[in-house]
């Protein structure tokens, strides 16, 4: 009764309300160009194609989740947010080792909305490079109705076109909407392939294929999961913080007790999705060649998707981009002179270059822990499907993406609540591991 009266003080709320609605009807727009084929395409042998190339399937599969199964239908939306999610990486990598861009975003609003825009531009190019890859790819696997340079323009039109109106979606939400657009967008992909894997389960147990203690074993571990990610998540380490009193105009500032909170999971879903985009590459060309090669062959049965090499190989390049990523977001000399500038000091720690060091070992520490929990949560799904022979395949990350989106819209919604002096999204009154306003 008390969740359902939370949801209740929902739509008590004006504006709350009107973001949720918009956002909604941006996602139904979303999820409705899912379905808009794209002409030229033989879509039935495409499907059938996509069941019989296993190895091109897995690069298919993890680029498909974020597209809501548009991209293995060739449907309008099939670059999904991807093409935007790429550049927006690059672009926050580039921004962080090229000075003049450095720069850029220091000048205020004025500099973001101008890496913004380099942002969109470079949006347009990787969109017409993934949409003309896919219809060459189309043509030289028969699956055109009419092969030429009339079908490749059309289809680079219609991807591309449909990949910058998902941008623009995406935009509207993070505006007007509830969250950041991007995301919502590929949790909403996500999300809709769930009933799919339900009934394939469900067809699964019926046929016999599986049993109905495997089914239950499969949902509990995927709650167990979802529930690690929660518990996780959440974690974090509080630095503790202590500022000097000062006396200006005769007015006493400072002396209060803070903290500073470093996540366990400090660099997010990014060195997931960086160590699965640097192996899924090589393992779709390999699987193309494997066909014509017999190296390849081998190479391709060694590489195999979910087998011991390649789960080795996925764990270390993880753990190895986590530090990367960390390194690159965090920078222990800065945040210590800030710190030791605003007159704050961690107690028997000295200001400046002792802080520093102290944070660098806090920070190789909690990413240590983060890293393996990364690692183990990307693997994991493997190896789970390979013993249960799970009916479906659902990844670590989409489960990470999913459960991150959902906290971070909970969290949202609470605040606003609170704030218009209702109790919060969850009966305590507060999410867990935040600080009731």
């Amino acid at each position: 009764m008390i969740l359902l009266k939370s949801f209740k003080n929902i739509f008590q709320i004006s504006e709350l309300r009107k973001k949720l609605f918009f956002t909604l009807g941006i996602l139904i727009i979303d999820r409705l160009g899912t379905y808009v084929p794209v002409a030229g395409v033989n879509i039935p042998l495409l499907a059938e194609y996509m069941k019989q190339a296993t190895n091109l399937g897995v690069l298919f599969n993890y680029l498909d989740t974020f597209s809501g199964s548009a991209l293995a239908n060739c449907t309008l939306f099939s670059l999904g947010i991807s093409p935007y999610i790429t550049s927006s990486i690059m672009m926050q990598l580039l921004g962080m080792s090229i000075p003049s861009l450095e720069q850029l975003l220091k000048e205020g609003e004025y500099g973001r909305k101008v890496f913004n825009q380099y942002t969109r531009y470079l949006t347009l190019v990787l969109s017409i490079f993934y949409s003309f890859s896919y219809s060459l790819f189309l043509e030289s696997s028969g699956l055109t109705l009419n092969p030429g340079w009339a079908f490749r323009i059309m289809f680079v039109i219609s991807l591309t076109s449909g990949a910058m109106f998902v941008m623009w979606l995406g935009e509207q939400i993070s505006l007007f909407g509830l969250g950041n657009g991007s995301s919502m967008i590929i949790f909403a992909g996500i999300v809709a392939k769930f009933p799919s894997y339900v009934a394939k389960t469900i067809k699964y147990v019926e046929l016999g294929t599986i049993s109905t203690i495997v089914a239950l074993l499969i949902l509990v571990v995927i709650i167990a999961i979802i529930g690690c990610i929660v518990f996780l998540e959440k974690g974090e380490r509080k630095i503790p913080v202590q500022y000097a009193r000062r006396v200006i105009n005769n007015k006493i500032y400072g002396g209060q007790s803070t903290f500073i909170p470093f996540k366990i999971n400090t660099a997010g879903v990014m060195p997931v999705i960086f160590a699965s985009a640097v192996m899924q590459v090589p393992l779709a060309i390999i699987g193309m060649l494997s066909n014509k090669f017999a190296i390849f062959k081998f190479l391709s049965d060694l590489f195999s998707v979910g087998g011991p090499l390649f789960n080795v190989i996925q764990f270390v390049m993880i753990i190895v981009f986590t530090f990367v990523y960390t390194a690159l977001i965090f920078n222990p000399d800065e945040l210590a002179e800030n710190m030791k500038k605003s007159g704050g000091f961690i107690p028997g720690i000295r200001p400046g270059k002792k802080t520093a060091q102290f944070f660098d070992y806090i920070l190789t520490r909690i990413g240590l822990v983060g890293a393996i929990y990364l690692a183990s949560l990307a693997i994991f799904p493997n190896i789970m499907y390979a013993i249960l022979r799970m009916p479906f395949y659902i990844g670590g990350t989409s489960l990470l993406i999913v459960v991150g989106v959902a906290l971070e819209t909970s969290s949202q919604i609470e605040s606003y609540l609170i704030e218009h002096k209702y109790e919060g999204f969850l009966s305590s009154g507060k999410i867990k591991g935040r600080i009731a306003r």
